[in-house]
């Protein structure tokens, strides 16, 4: 027998049991269908993590006030906060490879010019935040250069915030009052989007020591540093690390984490999420394998006489092995191409439905998922195709 009679035979069989075959393919299906739309979803969610973070350049670090640590005692564990203050940012620019920073102050204030006023983030900052942050000014300027200790009533306001408050009219020269204090609008931000759960173009900056009067506070809730990128991240962590220490006693009571280790982070929690959506995915395969390993191993029973006489006429156990193994390999293919159909499908329509949802879905998941749906068709095909390769053709005969 050739190829073609090999594929044109089992194709029949399969043909001639068209529910049976249908409810075969359906355990594939779903396995298929769900991994594609799952990882889909786990997929774009991944990319948009990522452009989320590196939008900000991937030579930033920041650090934190307070750290975990255990003390002697035992079974007793401490959280020691102490505070980041402007002169620990100030003292960071004398580590080698710092070139800027960014102190932050801030809180949620009321924003008002005239009769229209909104609650918003309320950034207290250092003048390098376009730098650092790589934000643009659309008009105007950002905070001057000056002494961070220093309060002056000076704001720029995110676009949204802007048109919220002032419409289409000029906002440069005008007075808002932040927290009931007036303040004097001298740029507009660039739109910047939402930043995880924070809308970046519905705020308000302000000189960092003018948000710590705002709120009564004398502490930084983190310092952004911009190290070179022609130095290890590593080697400038370290630097910061023994800058600081000297400045808190001899202790690390701060997080430095770098843009790397925040990636890093995210990339192994989305890799679990991964393992679990894969193993969803093999539960549904797994029920499609003993699927098909069954219904084979019911058609080499109904169709025991056939291989018989195949035999008879010089088939070859090779052949009748091929033709088995070919019928459960398109089962299995079939289930899987629908299954990637489905899949697509469906992430299409979650991705209109929900346009704020990333979906994506590579090219290599598609691939991955037809050549496993065609070896878990061959792998369950095995035995009923050694079976039936394997029977005497006179006893095969006799069960006519």
């Amino acid at each position: 027998m050739t190829p073609k009679d090999l594929l044109r035979l089992a194709w029949g069989a399969i043909v001639a049991h068209r529910l049976r075959s249908g409810l075969t393919m359906l355990g594939i299906l779903i396995g298929v269908a769900s991994v594609i739309l799952l990882t889909s979803i786990g997929e774009g969610t991944r990319a948009y993590i990522m452009a989320e973070f590196t939008q900000f350049g991937t030579n930033t670090l920041a650090i934190q006030p307070g750290k975990i640590k255990t003390t002697g005692i035992s079974g007793s564990v401490v959280g020691t906060v102490r505070k980041l203050t402007l002169g620990d940012a100030r003292e960071i620019l004398r580590v080698p490879g710092a070139e800027k920073y960014v102190a932050l102050a801030m809180g949620m204030a009321r924003v008002e010019a005239g009769e229209r006023g909104r609650s918003v983030f309320v950034y207290g900052v250092t003048p390098d935040v376009p730098e650092v942050w790589k934000f643009r000014i659309r008009q105007g300027r950002f905070l001057p250069a000056g002494d961070p200790w220093r309060a002056a009533p000076l704001a720029v306001l995110g676009p949204k915030l802007k048109r919220e408050i002032f419409g289409e009219a000029n906002a440069l020269g005008e007075h808002v009052r932040i927290g009931g204090r007036r303040f004097v609008v001298i740029g507009i931000m660039e739109p910047k989007g939402r930043f995880l759960s924070f809308d970046l173009d519905d705020t308000a900056y302000i000189p960092v020591a003018s948000a710590q009067r705002l709120f009564n506070r004398d502490d930084l809730v983190e310092i952004d540093v911009l190290f070179s990128n022609r130095l290890d991240a590593d080697f400038v962590v370290a630097g910061i690390r023994k800058a600081l220490m000297a400045r808190h006693g001899g202790e690390e009571d701060f997080t430095i984490v770098t843009q790397t280790e925040m990636l890093d982070v995210l990339g192994r929690v989305i890799g679990i999420v991964g393992f679990a959506v894969a193993g969803i995915g093999a539960i549904s395969l797994v029920v499609g394998a003993i699927g098909i390993l069954t219904m084979m191993w019911i058609s080499v029973n109904e169709r025991t006489a056939e291989i018989g006489l195949a035999k008879a006429l010089g088939a070859a156990p090779s052949q009748i092995l091929a033709m088995f193994l070919l019928e459960a390999s398109v089962l299995s293919l079939s289930g899987g191409v629908l299954g990637v159909a489905v899949g697509l499908g469906l992430a299409a329509v979650l991705r209109r439905a929900v346009p704020g949802l990333p979906v994506e879905t590579p090219f290599r998941f598609v691939a991955a998922a037809l050549l496993v749906s065609l070896s878990v068709g061959l792998l369950s095909g095995v035995l009923p195709a050694r079976r039936a390769a394997a029977l005497d053709p006179v006893e095969a005969l006799r069960a006519e």
